[in-house]
């Protein structure tokens, strides 16, 4: 490179869309090699838009993890929804992430048979809309090579993929290739971000995305959708930590004393995982303080939708 030659940059969104529990925010914490999107095994966990940042050479990947994409039933579900399709419209790439194991046994029912169902919904939005795409077949770990050349080609017959790649994002096998697919074909840009930031929110939105990660790893079983945290102050303290207060918002008082458990033990559990990784993910110590409040149909709320980052649906 000849002296005061310009590095020549890239940078852009890429849309990371999927039907529930795919592992979209998988493969975005395995893209940007730090965890910035809340994972579990409970279906549409990821409910607004979060956006992971990730340096390959000299290109800005802004991976934008979207709500999975399903037929919704209530407001949050259609605004959850909607939040996706946007994503994937203002977004300079657009990845579709296929879980191979949920499509192969689409015949046998349950849980599997939605996720294929869900599937061909996006497949055809992306059809109406014209939208070119790449796919992503994720937990290739699991089928016969057979298997996912077959799959491959059935996804490919419907709608013509740019590329295909082939990953475990859990396990991290193929996701370099995609990552420098996506590097290559962003839009020649100066950065949007400084070169160590790897997550544009707030802390105080990451903070109350990883408690409720760690209601719903420890409650999945026993507690329904309906549940939410919001952080409602946050003071950086003179020695360096910050004292944060969050709510947990349920919709029954039977829900509240699950969250709370047997003498305050649940919730203090929750606390305690939540507060540990806050501070090994921001840098500094963090004194936690849960609450827990009933509000009835507070997914009927507008508030809680703007807290959410989300558009309140009209209908």
């Amino acid at each position: 490179m000849m002296e005061g030659e310009k590095i020549l940059t890239r940078c852009g969104f890429v849309a990371v869309i999927g039907a529930p529990n795919a592992g979209k925010s998988t493969l975005v914490n395995a893209i940007v090699g730090a965890k910035v999107a809340i994972v579990t095994h409970k279906v549409q966990t990821t409910r607004t838009r979060l956006r992971g940042i990730a340096l390959e050479g000299a290109a800005q990947i802004i991976l934008v993890d979207t709500p999975g994409i399903f037929e919704p039933k209530r407001k949050l579900d259609r605004a959850m929804v909607d939040a996706a399709w946007s994503g994937a419209q203002d977004a300079d790439l657009v990845a579709l992430v296929v879980d191979v194991e949920a499509w192969r046994d689409r015949d046998k029912g349950g849980a599997a048979r939605r996720a294929a169902e869900d599937t061909d919904r996006i497949l055809l939005g992306l059809q109406r809309s014209k939208r070119k795409a790449v796919l992503v077949l994720n937990k290739i770990d699991i089928l016969r090579h057979e298997e996912l050349l077959a799959i491959s080609s059935s996804l490919n017959e419907i709608l013509s993929f740019e590329e295909t790649f082939l990953i475990s994002a859990e396990k991290g096998k193929g996701v370099k290739d995609l990552t420098l697919w996506f590097a290559d074909h962003l839009p020649e840009s100066p950065w949007l971000y400084p070169e160590d930031q790897i997550a544009d929110a707030p802390l105080r939105t990451l903070a109350a995305e990883i408690t409720r990660e760690k209601l719903i790893l420890r409650l999945h079983q026993e507690l329904p959708y309906a549940i939410t945290v919001e952080t409602e102050t946050w003071e950086e303290k003179s020695d360096g930590s910050a004292r944060v207060e969050q709510v947990i918002f349920v919709e029954r008082d039977g829900q509240k004393a699950i969250v709370l458990g047997h003498q305050g033990s649940t919730i203090k559990d929750i606390g305690a995982k939540a507060r540990k990784e806050m501070a090994e993910s921001f840098g500094f110590p963090v004194h936690l303080f849960l609450f827990v409040k009933v509000r009835e149909k507070w997914a009927e709320d507008p508030e809680r939708y703007r807290e959410l980052g989300l558009d309140y649906p009209k209908s």
